[in-house]
């Protein structure tokens, strides 16, 4: 390869400060030794050496040597540069350096940390350092762009964590556009009637803020509807709404319910999917009382009229506003925002996966969803705890990590599951005086008020069992058997097995990610972790980021957690999201991939390789072309191009060919 004659934008005169890092360096390099080595080299023209150079003194000595000695270059020996390079770049820009002429050695990861001998150490700092002041010596001045930031944030997911985050941005007098794909916002939490662990009602906390949300000036709700596409970058992303017909139109439909009760298809066998499949719904429904947008929606996969075209459409005549439409179609709406929080929730686990614990196959086996149901004022048996028999339990029994902590299902522990069995065994025995077992495996309670929460339910007498459920069985071994189900299960504290005979079953169900969780990855470009759940950028320091610029993550998508961390975290990418579209811009890194249009090829081989969609291509030249916005300056695209048209700045095939030279130089 033919290499540049080395030229830069002007005489290099550089500084190389090595830090002891108090004796996180210093215990195993002579930093002395390293600094006096540093002095020697082509182009050096101050060599100094400080304890913490990150300290204000440290960036001190850095800014002063810029101004009185004529420092131009600077290269810091110290940490990672993921710990401090932005700090020291910080420091030349305000001494009136620009930033890109400084280079970092890691003398401490990659030496102190890692190396057993001093000597050995030394020297390899030693050709760390040259290498950086060789590199430095070709660095050229780059500047970070800036791009206007559009003031609308899109919202995905309606539930708790949606609403919050809606609000919240919306009260800060920014535009909202919150898209939720089912009929009603409210998500999970509309149907509990509980809350733990202080026992609060969930509608009254919850159905106050879905009003607000749909009162609010600030939002937009996009109900029955999901993302179709999203295009651009932080700042300025285009996202196109599909909003699903509902065969009723909005405007006029004021929730009266008589198209309902009109409706001819009185003997539905469709399932309820609020009432978790308890009850039957007819094809035109309300999903529950207080449903957000008050409007009814039509089935097309139960509607007569819509599958096959006959029906006497009692649902039209009894409608007095003319709302039904039957020739309603998807409508696609495009909206710019600055900003993308996913609020997308979770899902249940479907304990049929489990065939021992009978699900699906005995009627008083239930999940702990439908129990919730049952309990709700609201529900399909009006908060009575009863049997599909009609008869109330005196006995109930309820499992715990039923899908979670399970190598044959999900390992992971979906972390509501013990506080809400401890609310179900409260309110089931509240209203049956049932008596109540627990099969636990680890009872966790790590929360404010969880477990006082579960020393009332000791006290209220629930009894808990810990030790696995091998199965549940109808075959009696006893009288007391006769007509019961038979939970057979381990009791590690005494070490025996046990067999408890019980008139129900309560499975407490595990939290999933949703079963597009990968579409909608991939629509937004982020990632997930292995098991599914959206994947944060870094789980203490940046919790609710994503790896891609401008969107962010909020509640249980992110992974299990209960309302109140839900919240929280809502909260927190709201404030995030407000921060990047108040700033009014955002500033694009120069570490970008460049494509020299003379020499591509227009082979494509960079469009499939880029992991952030950043490179298109122009059909009219026949090349490709980058948007930096987008890209992130990995460096993949320059790798992979068969014709070298592809440069990076920051690291050019120059710069990293001197970084090699300079450690072969000492070595």
């Amino acid at each position: 390869m033919i290499r540049e004659q080395k030229t830069t934008d002007q005489q290099a005169r550089i500084g190389v400060y090595v830090c002891h890092c108090g004796m996180n360096i210093a215990k195993q390099v002579e930093i002395e030794t390293a600094a006096e080595f540093a002095s020697k080299l082509p182009g050096v023209v101050v060599a100094r050496d400080y304890k913490f150079m990150c300290s204000d003194p440290g960036q001190e000595l850095i800014q002063e040597d810029i101004k009185e000695n004529g420092v131009n270059r600077v290269v810091v020996a110290s940490c990672s540069p993921l710990l401090h390079e932005a700090t020291f770049r910080k420091a030349c820009a305000d001494a009136g350096l620009n930033p890109f002429y400084f280079q970092m050695a890691n003398i401490r990861e990659q030496v102190s940390w890692v190396t057993e001998e001093k000597r050995d150490a030394t020297s390899k700092a030693k050709a760390l350092i040259a290498a950086a002041v060789q590199r430095v010596a070709r660095a050229k001045a780059l500047e970070k762009k800036r791009l206007p930031v559009g003031d609308q944030v899109v919202i995905v997911g309606g539930g708790i964590a949606g609403i919050h985050a809606a609000l919240t941005i919306a009260d800060a007098g920014k535009k909202v556009y919150l898209v939720e794909r089912e009929p009603t916002i409210g998500g999970h939490m509309a149907k509990f009637d509980k809350t733990f662990p202080t026992l609060d009602c969930a509608a009254c906390i919850l159905t106050p803020k879905m009003s607000n949300v749909k009162n609010h000036p600030n939002i937009k709700l996009f109900s029955y509807s999901e993302v179709e596409k999203v295009e651009g970058f932080a700042g300025n992303f285009k996202v196109t709404i599909k909003k699903k017909p509902r065969y009723v139109k909005e405007e006029l439909c004021v929730g009266c319910n008589e198209c309902v009760e009109a409706c001819v298809f009185k003997k539905s066998k469709v399932p309820s999917e609020f009432d978790q499949g308890l009850v039957n719904r007819k094809p035109v429904y309300m999903p529950f009382p207080q449903a957000t947008p008050a409007v009814v929606v039509i089935d097309p996969n139960a509607c007569l009229q819509l599958m096959k075209g006959k029906c006497a459409q009692k649902c039209t005549e009894a409608c007095e506003r003319a709302a039904i439409d039957f020739e309603q179609k998807a409508e696609f709406i495009e909206v710019e925002a600055g900003a993308i929080i996913l609020a997308t929730g979770f899902t249940t686990f479907d304990p049929k996966e489990l065939p021992q614990f009978g699900y699906g196959w005995y009627d008083s086996v239930y999940t702990s969803l439908e129990v919730e149901r049952m309990v709700n004022a609201s529900g399909p048996t009006s908060g009575e705890i009863v049997l599909r028999d009609g008869t109330r339990p005196s006995s109930v029994a309820i499992i715990h990590c039923v899908g979670s902590r399970d190598k044959k299902t999900n390992p992971w522990c979906s972390k509501v599951c013990c506080m809400y069995s401890l609310k179900l065994a409260h309110l089931v025995k509240e209203r049956t005086e049932a008596e109540i077992y627990n099969f636990y495996i680890d009872m966790r309670t790590p929360g404010k008020g969880y477990e006082e929460f579960y020393d009332q339910l000791l006290e209220e007498g629930v009894q808990f069992i810990r030790g696995r459920v091998a199965d549940i069985t109808d075959w009696p071994m006893t009288d007391a058997e006769e007509g019961k189900l038979v939970v057979r299960a381990e009791d590690s504290l005494i070490g025996v097995t046990r067999r408890i005979p019980v008139d129900m079953v309560i499975l407490s169900v595990g939290l999933e990610p949703q079963p597009d969780a990968q579409d909608v990855r991939k629509k937004f470009n982020i990632s997930c972790s292995r098991e599914g759940w959206f994947l944060e950028r870094h789980p203490k320091l940046a919790p609710v980021a994503t790896f891609t610029d401008g969107v962010w993550i909020a509640g249980a998508c992110q992974g299990p957690k209960d309302i109140p961390e839900a919240v929280a975290q809502a909260g927190a990418a709201a404030a995030e999201a407000l921060a990047l579209v108040d700033k009014g811009y955002v500033e694009i890194e120069p570490n970008t991939a460049e494509i020299d249009e003379d020499v591509c090829s227009g082979c494509k081989t960079c469009l499939g390789m880029c992991p952030y969609s950043a490179i298109s291509r122009n059909e009219e030249k026949g090349v490709a072309v980058i948007n930096e916005a987008l890209c992130k300056g990995c460096g993949t695209c320059v790798a992979a191009c068969p014709s070298g048209a592809i440069t990076q700045h920051l690291f050019t095939d120059d710069e990293i060919y001197d970084e090699i030279e300079g450690i072969l130089s000492y070595v």
